[in-house]
């Protein structure tokens, strides 16, 4: 399954018959934000744990 046809054959299967659009863009949604999600780790543009506490620590003080 190396297409994303082929993906979105994948949870389409998965689905129930009577599900609703709004299922199905879900779904698609999620599996194109983790698609995204692991082209950026593959990049090596991810941020450190330390780092994203120390972000998080700023903008819930300011």
């Amino acid at each position: 399954m190396n297409t994303f046809k082929k993906r979105i054959q994948s949870i389409l299967n998965k689905l129930p018959d009577d599900c609703s659009i709004e299922e199905i863009q879900y779904h698609l949604y999620v599996l194109e934000k983790v698609r995204q999600g692991l082209y950026v780790a593959d990049q090596g543009t991810t941020l450190q744990q330390e780092e994203v506490e120390g972000l998080l620590n700023k903008w819930l003080i300011e």
